[in-house]
């Protein structure tokens, strides 16, 4: 019978120190080799116990140089059968330890875990340990797969602990390992490389076929052969409009950008004129067989005219809807083709025509016909500014107004003022490409479209004067609503995932999100963006129902976290002026009292002061302006009172008189 000596070294001390992962890993052998179930590792043991079996090949032996058989590590006590020594008392003895199943071996158990990495033609080798205990030779045998998917560490930890080897041996064995698998590796990768060149030369690869995947394995990966990235036709229209903007050509480009501006309004001036004839011609046409109905007419006769009616209205809409859309991108392309054909004239300083075109000539400003019912009556502007810190130790600054004034007023463009357009729109273009936008939010229903309420009104606005920069308004409607039909479908389909078994109350309520899912909820917002609007860059369309009518809004509100979200993209996305309806309405009711709005000012007033404070964690601390918008028809008491409220709530900066001592 072969034995062991004991060794000194072998008596209950620590091992040498590892890694924490080598530890932990070498301990999960441990047990699971003191495991009765150990046997059947590959049933009941888990991923765990698979890992520890590919990392601990199951057929290593440590046997005696020359010996027919394995032999059993030296144990604690100096067994050499390799048993445990005995349990003190009132412990029960530690089970047997019993071998790792002979079929259970890194490779077979890797493709069980995941897909192997590796070559199809796996190869395994012995790796041969030879190491001296004492006056005994002792040889440690472990068959090893390759390529080697696991880690050599942790191979190397748990063969130590698991086989009992020597804490002397422990750095020499590292060392033979991961000199055993590199060179092992080189080899393999030199008779893959052999055997390539050799399928080269036989003409079994085409060359050519060889040398672009190589090209296009280099190009993809290393960025020095890789194609420089190629710039958006976007891309460069926005840097080539940002630099003529800021040049002696900015005032060219606003008046060419009125002048379109005033064509398109003369089109839809008169689509609204047709569209009122034929509307007033087909209510007398209606009058007349209302006159006649039950006498010579029958409500069939009726409807038939009613059918008749809308048909033509549709062909006419349609119509003027056509000439619009090819107007404007009529005039997109040749406003885009004119602003890079002058950005390269002022590249070249030998260009002669240059000073004509950026000439302003007064009697080339084409000015809209006053007096055609089209033109936005002014009213009286109440506005009162403030200046605030917010913070704990380091405090920003931000302005705060709070004006009584139409959202749309911040949309449309003051026609009938020739002197003032330029002025009007040249802070709105200079920072289109910026890090200062400016922001707005409407409040509107929850249906992606522009037919009705401020929608409508908002959305012809902007049909008013083509977007040089951006898709229109009902492009990016459509996109969005097919954003929020793949966003709907996502979430449904999770949530039947991993709720499929809740009350009644979630399966109505998702039985209605199902049922319309092109629709947007209360406290969801999409974004729109914009060019050619009077002061606003990107509009925040807020969803809310009607329960903002009410008076019992909270902090935890739907529209409320809203205005929230819409606070911190405008933190993320550079805009630091935004506008808000106050009220969060845009029209006043006969419910809302006195009472309500001072509530509901309030409200808002304390939520988004804190929501300011939150954004000094979100941007750093930077300073924006905040715009509290009430409708036009509230009274001046009433403003005048939720002016004296805003300073109460917020920290308005006093200011400091100096004075001199004599």
């Amino acid at each position: 019978m072969t034995t062991l000596l004991p060794l000194p070294l072998r008596l209950p001390l620590p091992l040498p120190a590892r890694s924490r992962q080598q530890q932990q890993g070498a301990g999960l052998v441990a047990s699971l080799a003191h495991s009765p179930q150990s046997g059947r590792l590959g049933e009941k043991s888990g991923g765990g116990g698979l890992l520890a079996a590919e990392s601990a090949p199951a057929d290593a032996q440590v046997r005696q140089e020359g010996g027919s058989r394995p032999a059993s590590p030296p144990s604690s006590s100096g067994s050499a059968d390799g048993g445990h020594a005995p349990a003190p008392a009132g412990q029960k003895p530690p089970l047997p330890r019993r071998p790792f199943p002979s079929g259970l071996s890194a490779g077979n158990n890797l493709k069980k875990m995941k897909p192997n990495k590796g070559k199809a033609c796996a190869r395994e080798r012995d790796f041969v340990y030879k190491f001296s205990a004492g006056n005994q030779h002792l040889v440690l045998t472990v068959p090893l797969k390759f390529p080697v998917q696991e880690n050599i560490s942790h191979l190397h930890g748990r063969l130590m602990l698991l086989h009992n080897l020597p804490c002397i041996v422990e750095n020499d064995l590292k060392q033979s390992l991961n000199k055993f698998v590199e060179e092992e590796t080189i080899k393999d990768y030199d008779r893959e490389a052999e055997m390539a060149l050799e399928a080269v030369k036989s003409g079994k690869v085409d060359i050519n076929q060889l040398a672009d995947n190589w090209a296009k394995a280099y190009k993809e990966t290393t960025l020095e052969y890789a194609k420089p990235e190629e710039t958006s036709w976007d891309e460069d229209f926005a840097d080539v409009y940002h630099d003529l903007i800021h040049s002696p050509a900015s005032e060219t480009l606003l008046n060419l950008e009125h002048n379109y501006f005033v064509s398109i309004s003369e089109l839809i001036s008169e689509r609204d004129v047709e569209l009122k004839k034929l509307r007033e011609r087909q209510g007398a046409e209606m009058d007349k067989v209302m006159q006649e109905l039950g006498k010579s007419l029958t409500d069939q006769d009726v409807n038939s005219l009613a059918a008749q009616h809308f048909e033509s209205q549709q062909d006419l809409e349609n119509k003027w809807t056509n000439e619009l859309k090819q107007s404007t991108a009529i005039q997109k392309q040749e406003y885009q083709e004119w602003v890079i054909k002058l950005h390269q004239d002022l590249k070249n300083p030998n260009s002669s025509s240059i000073s004509d075109e950026i000439k302003v000539q007064p009697s080339q400003l084409r000015e809209s016909v006053e007096g055609n019912g089209r033109i936005y009556e002014e009213q009286r502007l109440l506005e009162e500014s403030f200046t605030i810190h917010l913070g704990a130790q380091l405090k920003t600054m931000h302005n705060l107004r709070l004006l009584r004034a139409d959202m749309l007023d911040f949309c449309k463009h003051k026609r009938n003022h020739r002197s003032g357009v330029k002025l009007h729109r040249l802070q709105t273009a200079m920072s289109l490409y910026s890090t200062s936008l400016c922001g707005l939010v409407l409040l509107v229903d929850n249906r992606i479209s522009s037919y009705s309420g401020i929608k409508r009104d908002f959305a012809t606005v902007c049909q008013e004067c083509t977007d040089f920069h951006f898709p229109g308004i009902q492009e990016q409607l459509e996109i969005i609503q097919k954003v929020v039909l793949k966003a709907r479908a996502q979430r449904s389909s999770k949530s039947k995932r991993h709720h499929g078994n809740k009350n009644s109350g979630n399966e109505d309520k998702c039985k209605n999100i199902e049922r319309n899912q092109s629709n947007i909820l209360p406290g969801e917002f999409y974004i729109t963006r914009h060019s050619n609007l009077s002061e606003i860059h990107v509009a925040f369309h807020l969803c809310v129902d009607d329960n903002v009518r009410s008076g019992n809004v909270t902090a935890r509100d739907p529209a409320i976290m809203g205005l929230r979200n819409i606070l911190k993209v405008c933190c993320t996305h550079d805009i630091t002026t935004i506008s808000i309806p106050l009220l969060l309405v845009h029209d006043m009711s006969e419910e809302m009292t006195i009472p309500w709005c001072l509530k509901r000012a309030e409200l808002v007033f304390k939520c988004v002061k804190g929501f300011m404070m939150e954004m000094a964690s979100w941007d750093g601390g930077i300073s924006r302006t905040v715009q509290f918008l009430v409708p036009q028809t509230i009274s001046e008491e009433m403003f005048y009172q939720l002016s004296n409220m805003l300073p109460q709530i917020f920290r308005v900066s006093s200011t400091l008189t100096l004075t001199s001592k004599h």
